[in-house]
């Protein structure tokens, strides 16, 4: 139902699985597990996986720290999005790729839930586009040692308040990897 013209198609957003992104995240082993199967449906239905990348002066472009995890292999033929910023659409080129592929709905994945996810579930949403968390499929790391909510209050409150999300012609939902439906009905018909 995006209200975005004509972009009646789907795409997975992995965003940020960098190895000293998620090095502390909370159930680390069995989020990129989950991750792995959003991206292996989306491939064995032709759906798109687009990858995002972040880098800024802690964390250098090209370093071990910086490197997508070994667990998840982007193929060539993917798009990769390089930003320096939470939100992924800020001052990159995501926003041209969904287009040129007239994306309208988005399946996120990713880290790390209380930064780059929330902001770029924000950003899409604000831009027009149908948005789509998968519960299970993102972490971050646990900051109750500075007084913050622990990594799994954080991760439950973001699949929560996500679910109830609204906008004018745009739907937020929240499923679990084993519920992710890829395609639409718009899209089995779509060219």
């Amino acid at each position: 139902m995006t209200s975005l013209v004509d972009r009646p198609n789907t795409a997975v957003l992995v965003i940020d699985v960098q190895n000293d992104v998620v090095a502390n995240g909370y159930q680390r082993d069995e989020v990129i597990a989950n991750i792995g199967t959003v991206i292996d449906q989306a491939r064995a239905e032709n759906v798109p996986v687009i990858w995002v990348q972040h880098a800024d002066d802690e964390m250098r472009e090209g370093t071990d720290g910086w490197q997508y995890v070994p667990e998840l292999p982007r193929r060539e033929s993917e798009p990769l999005v390089h930003k320096r910023y939470g939100d992924s659409f800020e001052a990159t080129d995501l926003e041209a790729e969904l287009a040129t592929r007239r994306i309208g709905r988005l399946v996120l994945v990713g880290a790390q839930t209380d930064a780059c996810i929330r902001l770029t579930l924000h950003g899409a949403i604000t831009r027009g586009y149908d948005t789509v968390l998968v519960s299970d499929a993102h972490t971050t790391d646990d900051y109750s040692q500075y007084g913050l909510p622990s990594a799994e209050k954080v991760i439950a409150h973001t699949n929560t308040y996500w679910s109830y999300q609204t906008a004018p012609q745009r739907d937020a939902s929240v499923v679990t990897t084993a519920n992710v439906e890829l395609t639409t009905p718009t899209e089995a018909g779509a060219g």
